[in-house]
């Protein structure tokens, strides 16, 4: 048992005594050489009854005790893996990390990528916090399908590529339209034509270009608030964004405040 500060001021002879009789500290795993099968199957049931916490340590255990055997190395990636699953994501991207500097041709070494991705990926918090795990999500994602292309796990890589771009142009978003109703129109515009350009093709985009033709409105830039509008009429004719981009570049005004005619369903880019 470790002491308290209050134990070792009031019993210094004991505390004495226990470090010249112990070999070794009460926290740190006591070894006890056993067969590597034994050791890894304990880890391998204890991971198929959930009990990940317990699975994690086990699985070190087979590299320590056995660092040159066959099963190390599937020991390391599973040891990763059972630290993911008991949330304990720093610890296992450390892990991974590991692995794969140690085992770059492994042939699961594709996996550990993307598990990597998986620990960033589940830790995605809401736009109005700091995004820099969803840009780690994307990254990881991004080793997976330039380095493995044809991995099975490329394909549900480049769906979460999608999701976490859409998460990244989400946070513009929120900070541009926090701009733009602060008048800020300037700052307002970089935000949205970042969206446009770099997040092309999330969900985001056509928000996005009726808010710039907000902003160019607002600041009297009626040329450049139709030429927004006549893009967003292009790529996506007959959405409510696109009717009140054209309020705004035809009126000035949103959509609820001006009186529409029967010929802006049919608009296309032709006035602009």
């Amino acid at each position: 048992m470790l002491m308290t500060p209050l134990l070792r001021t009031a019993l210094p002879a004991l505390v004495l005594l226990a470090a010249l009789g112990a070999c070794s500290t009460d926290d740190e795993t006591p070894y006890v050489d056993r067969p590597v099968e034994q050791i890894y199957n304990e880890a391998y049931e204890a991971a198929l009854k959930g009990e990940f916490k317990k699975a994690a340590p086990l699985f070190d255990e087979v590299e320590r005790q056995h660092p040159y055997s066959i099963w190390a190395t599937q020991a390391q990636l599973m040891a990763a893996y059972s630290l993911y699953q008991a949330n304990k994501y720093t610890e296992s991207v450390n892990a991974l990390d590991r692995f794969i500097q140690l085992n770059p041709s492994n042939p699961n070494v594709d996996y550990a990528y993307y598990l990597k991705g998986l620990c960033y990926y589940e830790q995605i918090v809401d736009v109005g916090r700091d995004q820099k795990l969803t840009k780690q999500a994307l990254e990881s994602f991004d080793e997976v399908i330039k380095r493995f292309p044809t991995s099975k796990f490329a394909r549900d890589a480049r769906l979460k590529i999608d999701l976490t771009r859409n998460h990244l142009a989400g946070k513009e978003m929120a900070i541009g339209r926090w701009y733009l109703e602060r008048g800020q129109h300037l700052a307002a515009i970089n935000r949205f034509q970042k969206v446009v350009e770099q997040f092309d093709t999330t969900d985001q985009v056509p928000e996005a270009l009726l808010r710039l033709t907000e902003a160019y409105t607002a600041l009297g830039l009626t040329g450049e608030a139709k030429r927004t509008a006549s893009v967003l009429g292009y790529n996506y004719p007959g959405t409510e964004w696109y009717e009140d981009a054209y309020a705004l570049a035809t009126n000035g005004k949103p959509r609820s405040e001006a009186e529409s005619d029967n010929g802006w369903l049919g608009w296309g880019i032709g006035p602009f």
